[in-house]
């Protein structure tokens, strides 16, 4: 009987150590922004990185699904392969910014309505594996602050959006319009198209990267 007792104080003790050992596993799960995002200096790596200053490296496993040019319905055909599969406790849904600036550029952006059915089959979808789910607006497609972007009234647009979205389903959300937005009025005082932030109005420079990893590991560490 005492070896029995022991026996199972051994399985509980040790169920209770891998319970709490269990990583999160944390996909940020966007475009070309995302992909560059786990390269040297990218945002999911700057995650990392806070993550082990403030202790918490070894309750996180950060990883990115970001493909170039994707906009909401290439994430949702992609789900299920590179993201799904993969078994996420959390998923960051960072995408907008192509469904604005395709449809000036190439013509193949995505309608309001069409962007907003895609986005919440990716959210229904990914509820129903039980996974936790977290919405980023997209920051900029140009860093002046009198709003006189060619895209501003887009992209402010998707990303109000995006804010119902969150608002409607109860879910996080990382405003990183808001917080770009924010920062160039403090630190963009020539009005300056990119530079500040980004590299090319759109992609994100150090300082870019380093913003929305603070702005993504606020909501996130919290999860």
């Amino acid at each position: 009987m005492k070896l029995f007792l022991s026996g199972v104080a051994m399985i509980l003790i040790l169920g209770a150590f891998m319970s709490v050992q269990k990583k999160q596993r944390v996909i940020f799960f966007g475009d070309s922004i995302t992909q560059a995002g786990v390269q040297p200096g990218g945002y999911v790596t700057r995650i990392g990185q806070l993550a082990t200053q403030a202790g918490s490296a070894a309750a996180f496993d950060f990883v990115g699904a970001g493909i170039g040019g994707n906009k909401v319905y290439d994430l949702y055909l992609r789900l299920e392969d590179d993201v799904l599969a993969k078994t996420p406790d959390v998923v960051v849904i960072y995408v907008g910014v192509n469904d604005v600036w395709h449809k000036r550029s190439y013509g193949t952006g995505t309608d309001p309505d069409k962007f907003v059915r895609f986005y919440e089959a990716l959210i229904k979808k990914i509820q129903a594996k039980g996974a936790k789910i977290v919405l980023c607006t997209p920051a900029v497609i140009g860093e002046r602050t009198d709003f006189s972007n060619e895209l501003d009234g887009d992209l402010n647009l998707y990303s109000q959006m995006i804010r119902d979205l969150a608002s409607k389903n109860g879910l996080p959300l990382v405003d990183l319009r808001k917080s770009f937005l924010e920062y160039n009025k403090q630190n963009n005082a020539g009005n300056k198209e990119s530079g500040i932030l980004t590299s090319d109005r759109v992609h994100l420079n150090d300082k870019g990267n380093q913003l929305v990893a603070e702005e993504m590991w606020k909501v996130v560490k919290g999860l």
